[in-house]
């Protein structure tokens, strides 16, 4: 954890209807200065998102080799690249070429995002997803961050309904291949 950085705790009961993925569980999210609320929250639901065995944040902006979330099988190797934001097309290339699948999870434009990579070599860049929220969801859902949260995450026909603190807001998963 970075010197300065802020502790979040999140109890999260998710129900993903789309995957079949059902699980009450606990996080600590360490928060850097330089990170954003909506980059912290992109993170979150990113995790929340691809939920599965071995799945584990890194050290989201601190982290220069990683991406924001990874799985692992038993046996250590990456079977998952999962990065939020807006990463450049070196780390996709990289995370594609180590992991099993890579997905991006993004805050941002995602026509501008994908625009930064035209022309660009990315391994298997037929097989990544971007996925984006609707305009405005993640500002709202950030007006409801404590220290400590209490969340619901459903998911189904990928439409998210999220209940942070008490706040209930919805948006769609958009997916957008980068291609």
């Amino acid at each position: 954890m970075a010197t300065g950085s802020t502790i979040h705790t999140f109890d999260v009961q998710l129900a993903d209807v789309d995957r079949g993925v059902y699980d009450d569980f606990t996080l600590r999210m360490a928060r850097h200065p330089s990170e954003t609320d909506a980059y912290m929250l992109t993170r979150l639901l990113a995790y929340c998102l691809e939920y599965e065995e071995g799945i584990a944040f890194t050290e989201g902006v601190a982290a220069t080799d990683e991406p924001a979330v990874l799985v692992r099988d038993l046996t250590g190797r990456v079977t998952a690249w999962i990065e939020a934001g807006a990463p450049d097309a070196t780390r996709l290339h990289f995370g594609s070429k180590l992991a099993d699948r890579t997905t991006v999870y993004t805050y941002r434009d995602p026509a501008k995002v994908i625009a930064n990579w035209a022309g660009k070599t990315i391994h298997e860049a037929d097989a990544i997803v971007l996925h984006s929220f609707d305009p405005g969801f993640l500002d709202d859902a950030a007006a409801a961050l404590a220290r400590r949260n209490t969340m619901t995450v459903s998911v189904t026909e990928r439409q998210l309904y999220l209940e942070l603190n008490g706040t209930h807001l919805s948006t769609t998963v958009h997916d957008h291949g980068i291609r």
